[in-house]
């Protein structure tokens, strides 16, 4: 049989439902799997009539058999909410917050094989009450995960974070040692369990520019990654650095690495959204469950206009079905 794939709506002021239910109905994605959508049926059906989306939809009931349908759970919580394109309120975050609850009770419960979440708004849930850096820590927790590392996965390279929604004056006091340890160890089982890479090879970028000089511009790479790096060594895992992270980009070095770990969400992310945006896939390594999602946001100047593009969706899709073939 075919995975069973939970998709979100995300916040329905954004493209969210726009991606999430174009996604739904391509062809390719049926071929792969069985798309199961999460969020208020009212709002699906609001966004199928006004973008001319070919999707016939019904309310989920389990077991699923009908091929013809697109199975639905309903969070019910639509029925009150008006869609206000392009802004966040309280309604557009509790929906979006209700949907990545119950996919992944549908995930830990055995009814879905992975879950693909479409973008939200951080002010949306935070509105509503869902007091979250992101979705990966509200997923992490939620599926009792004990470890995660957010991903990003193009078709040029795969990028980890040390540190992810923090402000930039507070991540170098966030790195540390350990940290660094359990995110490459988290990547690096990502690489071999996901990824099915036999022999990985990783690369650790550093904080300051120029790695620091020898500590003439910060002593975070003598103190804490110089000795984090020699520990994985001996750790046995097989991990380079620290590269300045200029250079490592401008050079194209790289190419030469299975994944990167960068110390901050855009000293890693810049780079591969440079090279490859509306085509990435944002991953969360570790959890206890799949989830991917693309590699966008909410997109709020084209929400509503029928003009967002559903290429990362479909490939967040795409390699959620990768990874279920070999998950626990």
């Amino acid at each position: 049989m075919k995975p069973v794939i939970a998709i979100t709506l995300g916040d329905f002021n954004g493209v969210g439902p726009e991606i999430a239910l174009k996604a739904a109905a391509n062809p390719g994605v049926r071929k792969l799997c069985t798309p199961l959508l999460v969020g208020p049926l009212n709002i699906m059906e609001d966004v199928q009539k006004r973008f001319k989306i070919r999707l016939k939809l019904q309310k989920a009931i389990f077991p699923w058999r009908d091929a013809t349908a697109t199975a639905v759970f309903d969070v019910g919580d639509g029925l009150w909410a008006d869609i206000q394109y392009g802004r966040a309120t309280k309604a557009s975050g509790r929906n979006a917050g209700v949907a990545i609850e119950k996919a992944v009770e549908l995930c830990t419960g055995g009814r879905s094989h992975a879950m693909v979440t479409a973008p939200v708004s951080k002010e949306g849930l935070n509105i509503a009450g869902y007091n979250f850096p992101g979705q990966t820590e509200m997923i992490a927790l939620l599926s009792r995960s004990q470890r995660v590392a957010m991903m990003l996965v193009s078709h040029t390279m795969r990028v980890g974070l040390v540190t992810i929604h923090t402000a930039l004056r507070n991540a170098a006091d966030a790195i540390s040692r350990e940290k660094i340890l359990e995110k490459v160890s988290i990547i690096h089982e990502a690489l071999l369990h996901n990824f099915q890479i036999r022999k990985p090879r990783i690369a650790l970028l550093a904080l300051n520019p120029h790695a620091g000089e020898q500590g003439l511009i910060g002593k975070e790479e003598q103190e804490i990654i110089i000795p984090a790096v020699q520990e994985l060594q001996k750790l046995g895992l097989p991990v380079e650095g620290p590269f300045s992270a200029d250079a490592f980009f401008g050079t194209g070095n790289y190419k030469r690495y299975d994944a990167i770990v960068a110390m901050y969400h855009d000293q890693g992310l810049i780079p591969l959204k440079m090279s490859s945006f509306g085509k990435g896939v944002n991953f969360s390594a570790g959890l206890n469950i799949i989830r991917t999602s693309p590699d966008h946001g909410t997109a709020y100047d084209i929400a509503g206009k029928g003009k967002a593009n559903i290429t990362s969706m479909v490939e967040a899709i795409k390699l959620a079905v990768a990874f279920s073939k070999h998950h626990d």
